[in-house]
């Protein structure tokens, strides 16, 4: 069985589109991220510095769009049972892949969750990483610097938000204390910590107004936060609010992954980390990133091949 996960936020670069970018069934998803961003995706990233494309509301818009429009160049072959997930962001986009919303109210919603996540009051936030350190470690330094876990993901690398200078301070230590590496993400803000929790009730509102539908025939949709599978979308979204604002357990999702005999995995991206994690946490799945083809035609093939 497939599996299709959909990535979250990281470093963008004014190749991501370059996949599918002329695809005639990717159109649709190009022109709802134009309504968006105020001009197309496509000469967006062209025309942007790094800085610019990082910046939280165009990174989140981005990223989904890239996996929107990836499995809109499949979706016609994917006949047989699918599970999807996604991680942080990402899950916007797995719910419309999933079939809860069309590419247009997943890129309008996800615009409003990036919205609501910058308008919290304080110092700029900002996410880092550390590897290697075991979490009681971590969490000793997490108290000293006032920060705290977003993500948790496999072979002891955490994701850690707060302040932006807190982060840094943290991952400098950090650095000392003998983990294998840490530093910043280009996450401009402090997603999934108690920082965000503002956002939570209004972001819950607006999916709780949004169109939507039941989750598709032959689609297993896996919450992104442990893997827990969602059967009543409308139960589930208060939980995909709340996410904003605490911690992700990914490697546990990863693990619900192969538990539903996934037997090959598609990373959507942007990139390819989320492929890479599956491969080290069950070497016997084959996993790609969409990124690694040079053609949808290669993609295609690939996901056709069974």
């Amino acid at each position: 069985m497939l599996a299709l996960l959909c990535g979250g936020q990281g470093t963008l670069s004014d190749k991501i589109l370059d996949l599918v970018s002329e695809n005639p069934v990717a159109e649709p998803i190009f022109m709802a991220a134009t309504a968006c961003l105020g001009e197309d995706p496509r000469e967006f990233v062209g025309t942007r510095t790094a800085d610019e494309l990082s910046a939280n509301r165009v990174s989140q818009i981005l990223t989904v769009t890239s996996a929107l429009a990836i499995h809109a160049c499949i979706a016609d072959l994917l006949t047989g049972p699918t599970v999807v997930t996604g991680y942080s962001v990402g899950e916007m986009a797995a719910w419309s892949v999933a079939g809860i919303w069309t590419a247009d109210e997943a890129l309008r919603l996800t615009a409003i969750r990036a919205r609501l996540m910058d308008s919290v009051p304080g110092p700029d936030g900002r996410l880092g990483y550390v590897r290697g350190l075991e979490r009681p470690t971590l969490e000793t330094l997490l108290a000293k610097h006032s920060c705290e876990i977003a993500i948790r993901n496999p072979d002891l690398l955490y994701v850690v938000g707060g302040t932006e200078r807190d982060v840094i301070n943290l991952c400098h230590e950090a650095s000392t204390q003998r983990a294998a590496r840490a530093g910043l993400l280009a996450v401009k803000v402090a997603s999934h910590t108690s920082r965000l929790a503002p956002a939570c009730e209004p972001l819950q509102q607006a999916l709780a107004a949004s169109t939507f539908a039941p989750v598709a025939d032959r689609k297993i949709l896996l919450a992104g936060d442990g893997g827990e599978r969602i059967f009543s979308v409308s139960g589930a979204m208060a939980k995909l609010a709340s996410q904003v604002a605490r911690e992700i357990d990914w490697a546990a999702t990863l693990e619900a992954l192969a538990e539903q005999g996934v037997d090959r995995v598609l990373d959507l991206g942007p990139g390819h980390a989320l492929a890479e994690m599956m491969q080290g946490a069950a070497p016997s799945i084959r996993c790609y990133a969409a990124d690694g083809f040079r053609s949808v035609e290669g993609l295609r093939n690939w996901i056709a091949s069974g």
